[in-house]
């Protein structure tokens, strides 16, 4: 399958680039996208993704504001256009790689968006993430992410939402690799030892003159498997935090966080501490297909030209019980602390999962709460 794609030299096997260079069905190609305000009154989230091994392309885009979480969901099968992302009414455009973007969702039964994403600071390549399974890959993704602010209009059942670049703001990443999609796979022997959970952590915030991007994962004793945590100058400067220190600040009787309180040391050496605090939070796992969501999941095969829209209330017993044990993405507000005294405020993403058992966050299994 010839593509444009094909007339640049940038392939890395010996085939077409819309093949990819791994037969894992699992292959993906996802771009992942945040807005909000900084007032915790509306959070935006988007997605598109490519699953070359599955044949299908598919993407969503979700706001809650208030108790209200609402999600459109996209799904088709996957075409040849792949310098034109885009699924039923959902597009991105790439006017400057690396630099802007531009996301449009067509009126898709009541919601509509025309925003462009323009970068502060340079990307962020993260540190590649691999997990097993046993002698099973389950996930091996390269990922990069990029803060930046955010122009443009979105319309919800005819009332307009004028997002403004003075105070909207986002990060965004690029993912591929393989994790899983799709339907579900057979089982084959239960894994030994089995699964007990995960715990992860992922802080991309845009301060007046640097971005952070923190990602942490631990197993269920607490040993660290990914330890990323870069921060970006406004001119260029590239930094490592050292081993961050994090305490989760949790809702008593839930795993819902409520901020975090995190501190690294400067390459030079200096203690310098992030108190984050959540403003508005939006489940991952209730409507934007992550994380063993019932209502959506990415890479199904929906039929041709598929689209939806799911509504919940945030204050549904029902949705606030599975909410609490699923990936959490927050309006982020964080206030750096350097050793000098000073303070800066920062806002992006807040992003926690403990998912299973956590021996230092004392959740013994899959359903202790914090006290």
């Amino acid at each position: 399958m010839i593509t444009a794609m094909d007339e640049f030299p940038i392939h890395q096997v010996a085939q077409p680039i819309a093949w990819p260079a791994s037969s894992d069905r699992n292959f993906y190609d996802r771009s992942y996208l945040n807005a909000h305000d900084r007032t915790g009154d509306v959070f935006v989230i988007a997605g598109l993704g490519y699953y070359p091994n599955l044949g299908v392309k598919d993407g969503f885009f979700a706001i809650r504001r208030g108790d209200e979480q609402t999600a459109v969901h996209l799904s088709d099968a996957i075409d040849a256009d792949r310098v034109n992302p885009h699924v039923g009414g959902l597009r991105i455009d790439v006017p400057d790689p690396l630099r802007s973007l531009h996301l449009v969702l067509d009126d898709t039964d009541g919601i509509c968006a025309d925003l462009t994403w323009t970068g502060l600071f340079d990307v962020v390549q993260e540190q590649r993430h691999l997990m097993r399974q046993g002698s099973k890959v389950t996930l091996d993704a390269q990922r990069f992410a990029q803060l930046g602010s955010w122009s443009g209009t979105i319309v919800v059942d005819g009332e307009q939402i004028v997002v403004d670049p003075s105070t909207w703001i986002g990060s965004r990443d690029r993912s591929w690799g393989i994790r899983p999609v799709g339907e579900p796979e057979p089982a084959g022997r239960p894994a030994d030892p089995p699964f007990e959970g995960m715990w992860w952590l992922y802080l991309p915030i845009a301060f007046d003159d640097f971005a952070l991007v923190m990602i942490i994962q631990e197993s269920p004793d607490g040993f660290r498997t990914l330890n990323d945590c870069t921060r970006v100058w406004s001119d260029g400067r590239v930094e490592q935090l050292g081993w961050p220190r994090v305490k989760i600040h949790y809702v008593s009787g839930t795993r819902m966080p409520t901020g975090a309180t995190i501190d690294a040391t400067t390459a030079g050496g200096s203690p310098i501490r992030f108190e984050v605090e959540s403003k508005l939070a939006m489940p991952l796992h209730v409507g934007c297909g992550y994380g063993g969501d019932p209502d959506w999941s990415h890479g199904l095969w929906k039929g041709a030209g598929f689209s939806e829209r799911v509504s919940y209330s945030m204050s549904d017993p029902a949705v606030v019980g599975r909410a609490t044990f699923g990936m959490i993405d927050h309006v982020g507000r964080v206030v750096c602390h350097t050793e000098d005294g000073a303070q800066q405020e920062g806002w992006g993403m807040f992003e926690h999962g403990a998912l299973g058992r956590h021996d230092p966050s004392g959740f013994t299994d899959w359903l202790t709460v914090a006290p």
